[in-house]
């Protein structure tokens, strides 16, 4: 590890400048996804500090998913979360597919059930009126991301029952087959930890940090449409937000990036 700058005299204590300096050296591409980094006594070397100095700096990384560790092997450089972008209703692999992912879904099942108390209050049913659930799996480059639980009315469900889900976002089919306007989604975001069916669903161990999305999207008229529970595995995607300061004011100098990720990891 060479061309490292010195660690400054400040009351910012030791570890946090070496973590700060090997966060600089992952993400400006010294150090590319899945590369090994210098062992903690090299890096002890290096920068002329402790040996519990550099492993509280790695510690920190790990914790953020930026590093891990093989036992016997080393320390490696993670590879970048997928992210999609908060600022425009779309569907995840309409975002995706636009960032050069391969997306698949595979199709766990399409049936029709009556609305329980939640869904009816979402979509504005009776209790009981027919409506279709469908569970999908959601598949980024070949590795499961998150698994979709989606309900619609019985009459637009039905209809998706013929249709290319295994390749398509809802929304796109929504709108391109079958001429309904989208309008805007109510969003609920929080963390959890996989139970035995959603670890098996995305091939991970019980207790594996989630992230769960409850949205309900509406037509463009405001009727509700399309109310969906979203399971995301935490280590893998995040969601961005970007927020101003003021309203109607994007632009300012104050506008913050938010990264919305689990706090479970």
């Amino acid at each position: 590890m060479k061309n490292f700058r010195s660690l400054e005299s400040s009351p910012v204590p030791l570890y946090s400048q070496v973590r700060e300096i090997l966060r600089e050296r992952i993400l400006d591409g010294s150090y590319k996804s899945h590369a090994q980094i210098p062992s903690e006594s090299e890096m002890s070397s290096i920068f002329g500090v402790s040996g519990i100095t550099v492993r509280q700096a790695l510690g920190d990384l790990q914790k953020e998913g930026v590093i891990f560790k093989i036992p016997g092997k080393g320390t490696f450089v993670s590879k970048p979360k997928a992210f999609q972008q908060l600022t425009q209703l779309e569907g995840f692999g309409e975002a995706m597919s636009r960032m050069g992912y391969e997306i698949y879904n595979r199709v766990i099942s399409h049936k029709t059930l009556p609305a329980s108390a939640r869904i009816a209050q979402q979509l504005r049913m009776v209790v009981g009126t027919s409506i279709v659930e469908i569970k999908r799996i959601r598949h980024l480059n070949r590795e499961p991301v998150s698994l979709e639980i989606t309900y619609l009315p019985e009459a637009i469900g039905a209809r998706l029952q013929k249709e290319d889900l295994a390749g398509r976002d809802i929304f796109l089919i929504l709108e391109n087959d079958f001429g309904i306007a989208l309008g805007h989604a109510d969003l609920q975001i929080d963390a959890m930890l996989a139970d035995d069916t959603l670890a098996q669903a995305l091939q991970v161990e019980r207790g594996t940090a989630l992230l769960r999305l409850e949205r309900l999207t509406h037509a463009a008229d405001g009727t509700p449409l399309d109310f969906e529970y979203l399971y995301f595995l935490g280590h893998a995607f995040q969601y961005r937000l970007q927020i101003a300061r003021h309203s109607g004011e994007p632009n300012q100098e104050q506008e913050t990036k938010m990264q919305i990720i689990d706090a479970m990891q």
